[in-house]
């Protein structure tokens, strides 16, 4: 068991990012600016958090599943994934479809030997992002489809823009686009206690007054906190697919996806 914990320490850098050993000087730094960059703009962006060799070998193990990716075809929602609702104007984003469009790879999909799938059931991985999350508990998702992905975008593919509706998702980009494919996002647009629906409807028109691009490159983990900060994925051009691993977590045990949100993203429930 060391050896094989030691093999997937190594795929990352651990001279900047020393997750495998907490109690360091530096690791509480690296932690400590986690937690900085959170508190500021709702995201943390780790360039360079795998090193290149690795990079190369989960961008290779995740091109062979992209076959696999189940897409669902003309699917638009509103930015708060759900259905338009008809008692607001036309133009209101609770009303307002957008165009989506990304294939998905279930996590019993991807081989149990496959790098980022030791990655993500690294024990060291989560204790990490536990305390750069500044959570007191995580547990992996138990849900056998949703716990691991990889989101495949080719050529043509967006994610619209929309809130989440979990309180952090944990990325990981195994493979960048020719062109597009930007993530982007504007910062806490809304409040619990207030949708700002103003500036929902004025981003969703056109305005770039509070949007953010998160630059990433291939081996860049990304922490995110989407519930408050609108975001999305621009138009993926070119023949090289955007591959990004999703890695899914909770502060509660048990996480399962509902049977609907499976039915869309899988294609199944089981």
């Amino acid at each position: 068991m060391e050896g094989d914990l030691v093999s997937i320490a190594s795929a990352i850098d651990l001279a900047r990012y020393p997750v495998h050993d907490l109690d360091t000087l530096e690791a509480r730094a690296l932690i400590a600016r986690c937690r900085e960059q959170l508190a500021a703009t709702g995201c943390c962006v780790l360039p360079g958090f795998l090193l290149p060799a690795s990079v190369e070998i989960m961008a290779v193990q995740a091109a062979m599943l992209v076959p696999l990716a189940h897409r669902t075809p003309d699917s638009r929602s509103t930015a708060y994934l759900e259905p338009p609702n008809e008692n607001f104007p036309a133009r209101h984003p609770k009303r307002r479809l957008q165009a989506t469009s990304v294939g998905a790879v279930a996590y019993d999909l991807i081989p149990k030997g496959s790098l980022i799938r030791r990655l993500y059931e690294w024990d060291a991985m989560l204790a990490f992002l536990e305390r750069a999350l500044g959570k007191s508990r995580l547990y992996r998702y138990a849900d056998p489809l949703g716990a691991l992905n990889v989101a495949v975008m080719s050529e043509g593919d967006e994610l619209l823009w929309h809130f989440d509706q979990t309180d952090f998702v944990v990325s990981l980009l195994l493979q960048g686009c020719v062109s597009g494919g930007a993530f982007e996002y504007a910062p806490n647009i809304r409040t619990p206690d207030e949708p700002h629906y103003d500036k929902v409807e004025r981003l969703l028109d056109g305005a770039r007054d509070d949007v953010i691009e998160a630059r990433m490159s291939p081996g860049t983990l990304a922490l995110f906190e989407g519930r408050h900060s609108i975001h999305r994925v621009t138009r993926v051009e070119g023949d090289v697919p955007r591959l990004i691993a999703l890695l899914g977590y909770d502060t509660k045990p048990g996480t399962l996806s509902s049977d609907r949100l499976k039915q869309r993203r899988y294609g199944r429930v089981a």
